[in-house]
């Protein structure tokens, strides 16, 4: 066993360190695009395995959609906080799907959309020197969810109905998600799934989709940084620590596209925006879920009140961070997080 740990050990060492050696000596590439290939490079292998982990979690919980209709139902904003909580995809989506049938409640929709965490945590863990950021993320997206998901059904409630019958008990709800899905994503056991190529060609192609979001922000902040100077010169084009970053950044979530998250925590881990804008911006980050919300919801008064309480909420949370507010940052500190 210790052999096979061993081997492995090398050849992720190998696959990493293979892209330097590579592109290093191609001369005629300018060095913030060597610097960006290298380090977009570096994180394939390690987010080819997480989404391979994703994958055998989406097939566990895909099998199990009524008990998650029931438990949403039973008790709403809690559940559902934890439930987006999860790095997976398509959550949002089902969510969304069953919100704008009345079958959830409005807080609980809200507590999904700022709980979920899109594709920041696999960015994060893609960089195992960031990962003590991981746990305070979801921390604090999921406390905040839970805390507004039941204020909100409280006091700006539209509650959720009787179920209503599902379309179709195999309707695709990755069909936003995933072109060409053709229902079998998800098979009976996973040791079927494990041989079919559906389960392995959605990792490879989340992966690969994530890579050139990464290597495509990376060159864009490598070329910045090359004609500002420093960090800190990008970080003040950037409005650092002005109030208007964690509104405009919680703007920028809106935008339903996994590319976004990327770029968010990507110029997080360059210092560029703050970490109060970066739980501002994810917190709005829904995903594809804002999609369905936007175009399937004929109620369009009540889009516009759970956009504008997500922003609300979204951007008050990231100038609490910011600013510190009543020493709240101290918390952070048991994660080694100096804010």
């Amino acid at each position: 066993m210790a052999s096979i740990l061993h081997f492995m050990a090398l050849t992720f060492h190998y696959l990493t360190s293979l892209p330097e050696h590579l592109i290093e000596p191609i001369e005629w590439l300018p060095e913030f695009l060597k610097e960006a290939l290298i380090d977009s490079l570096n994180l394939v292998p390690l987010l080819f395995i997480i989404f391979v982990l994703l994958e055998v979690l989406e097939h566990y919980f895909a099998k199990k959609k009524h008990l998650v209709v029931f438990w949403m139902k039973k008790i709403g904003p809690l559940f559902g906080s934890l439930f987006a909580s999860l790095p997976q995809c398509g959550f949002s989506v089902i969510a969304s799907t069953l919100y704008v049938r009345r079958i959830l409640s409005r807080g609980t929709i809200l507590a999904v959309y700022l709980a979920t965490s899109d594709e920041a945590i696999p960015v994060i863990m893609a960089e195992p020197s960031k990962g003590y950021l991981i746990l305070p993320i979801i921390l604090v997206k999921v406390f905040v969810a839970i805390i507004v998901g039941y204020l909100v059904d409280l006091f700006v409630g539209y509650q959720a109905n009787d179920p209503l019958p599902l379309h179709k008990e195999n309707e695709c709800h990755h069909e936003h998600e995933h072109e060409g899905c053709d229902c079998n994503h998800h098979p009976k056991k996973l040791r079927e799934a494990i041989r079919t190529k559906g389960f392995w060609w959605h990792p490879t192609k989340h992966t690969i989709n994530i890579f050139i979001f990464i290597l495509i922000v990376s060159v864009i902040l490598g070329y910045l940084m090359e004609v500002v100077g420093t960090e800190e010169n990008l970080a003040k084009y950037c409005l650092m620590n002005s109030p208007l970053q964690p509104l405009l950044v919680s703007l920028l979530g809106l935008i339903p596209n996994c590319a976004v998250s990327v770029a968010m925590t990507l110029l997080f881990l360059k210092n560029t925006i703050s970490f109060g804008s970066l739980i501002a911006g994810l917190s709005t980050a829904g995903g594809l879920g804002l999609l369905i919300l936007f175009t399937k919801n004929n109620d369009k008064k009540d889009t516009a009140i759970v956009l504008t309480i997500l922003v609300g909420v979204s951007t008050i949370v990231g100038l609490i961070l910011q600013y510190n507010v009543f020493g709240i940052n101290k918390i952070f500190s048991i994660f080694g997080l100096d804010l």
